[in-house]
């Protein structure tokens, strides 16, 4: 037999709301930098293709010279001194990434766009041999107001 009797408490339900999908995966990348949840940008995915951009993993199927729009977060930003000042930039979505080729014309008439953005949008032109594929530039878009609170970090080497 017992000594103590078991315990009985008498709590009230909890009355606060439940996250929303975007509230979880903002607070994961707020504390981790990632999630485990679905990619930021498949909560973004109708938006964008409203827009008619294409997701990563489609660009795969297209032409060499189709001219095609394509969105992503900003992993990373890179200057090499033996690439003579073009910007290559790789983009993130929920199918996978697509490297970005910069000319120095565009990086320098779009800078800030080229430097600040988080979420960044690329017009251009499909450029596939070898099996690696490449969107040269010809238009950037910030579109960083499109995550709201959500902070992403892209390694940058320029």
């Amino acid at each position: 037999m017992p000594v103590f009797g078991t315990p009985h408490f008498a709590e009230c339900d909890v009355m606060l709301p439940r996250p929303s999908e975007g509230q979880n995966i903002t607070a994961d990348y707020a504390t981790t930098g990632l999630t485990l949840g679905r990619h930021p940008l498949a909560l973004l995915r109708e938006r964008l293709t409203r827009r008619q951009m294409r997701r990563a993993e489609e660009l795969w199927a297209l032409d060499n010279d189709t001219r095609v729009t394509t969105a992503g977060l900003v992993i990373c930003r890179q200057r090499p001194g033996s690439a003579g000042n073009v910007v290559f930039v790789t983009l993130e979505d929920e199918t996978g990434q697509t490297n970005v080729v910069v000319w120095p014309y565009l990086a320098e008439r779009q800078a800030r766009e080229l430097v600040k953005a988080r979420l960044l949008a690329v017009q251009g032109s499909i450029q596939q041999e070898d099996g690696v594929l490449h969107l040269i530039a010809s238009r950037l878009e910030d579109l960083s107001a499109w995550l709201g609170s959500l902070t992403t970090r892209s390694r940058d080497f320029c």
